[in-house]
């Protein structure tokens, strides 16, 4: 993109091999040259979520504009002292809240903002996969981040009216492996989001159920949007009958969903313009996890 300026890698043995496999680029080993350079606007910050608020903080006060990989913090109150600071500073704060910027996503959004999917009824997601098994965060923090951003767009809600989450540790003691966890909204719109790193294969889904039409984003298939124009409609007998019908694969223009994120922070960047995923953003789904993590916890202890 020609705006990558240096990279500072906290793992300093990895240095060596990432100057091999990208030669390039420019590394440096000490941080200072990243927060004291005054040439380096802007900084993307992709390490383990524990350090997320740390850095962002630092960077943010140092006078750059701050891209943190999701989740925005680890606690509410962080994530509010984050936003609070790039309103002072006058700093652009953006999430890595990837994929609002899918382009399957962005179609999503454009059908139901144009009423072809009718009102939303329901939405429920399914994030699974036999991944990397993580000790910093659990999977609800790892996975679900993603999908409360997204429904919480497509709701066009800022935070829903209740909160549960069920779910087990199955290979670290208070490591959740599993969680699903359920939201109600306002608006009378309810959902649940499904996460499991101990899943068989790759999973993930998610399904819009409206009043007109339902649809459906695959990111692991080919065709990754399809819309269901089912019909349920009363027989003589007032019994609900279900009409099925073939899917449609909605066409929509194929972008890579990093590239178009990166490209929207550097925008930012130069305009000023707040990011579609902005601190406010990240702090609401944070919400989110905050309360879900909570019922999980005290659902142990009950």
């Amino acid at each position: 993109m020609g705006v990558l300026h240096s990279v500072f890698e906290l793992s300093g043995s990895m240095v060596k091999q990432r100057k091999i496999d990208f030669p390039g680029v420019t590394y440096v080993d000490d941080e200072a040259d990243i927060l004291n350079n005054p040439e380096i606007a802007g900084v993307v910050i992709a390490v383990p979520a524990s350090l997320h608020f740390e850095m962002a903080r630092k960077y943010l006060l140092s006078g750059k504009d701050v891209l943190v990989e999701k989740p925005l913090a680890l606690t509410v109150r962080e994530g509010e002292e984050l936003v609070k600071i790039a309103e002072k500073e006058n700093r652009i704060l953006m999430v890595g809240h990837i994929l609002r910027f899918h382009p399957a996503v962005v179609k999503l959004k454009e059908l139901v903002d144009a009423g072809e999917i009718g009102a939303i009824r329901y939405v429920y997601s399914n994030r699974l996969n036999i991944g990397k098994l993580r000790i910093e965060e659990n999977v609800l923090w790892s996975f679900a981040p993603h999908d409360i951003s997204l429904i919480l767009m497509l709701l066009n809600e800022k935070e829903p009216l209740k909160v549960e989450a069920h779910g087990g540790a199955y290979v670290n003691s208070g490591i959740f492996d599993t969680t699903l966890t359920t939201l109600e909204f306002e608006n009378g719109v309810k959902s649940h989001i499904f996460v499991n790193w101990l899943h068989p294969f790759k999973e993930q889904k998610l399904v819009v159920v409206g009043s007109k039409q339902m649809a459906v984003f695959d990111d692991v298939s080919e065709e990754k949007l399809k819309i269901y124009p089912h019909k349920i409609e009363l027989d003589e007998q007032n019994i609900p009958v279900a009409h099925k019908a073939e899917s449609i694969v909605v066409d929509f223009e194929k972008k890579e969903p990093l590239r178009e994120e990166l490209l929207h922070f550097v925008d930012c960047v130069k305009t000023r313009s707040r990011p579609e995923t902005d601190g406010r953003e990240g702090l609401r789904v944070l919400k989110v996890l905050e309360k879900a993590q909570d019922y999980l916890l005290n659902e142990e202890k009950r």
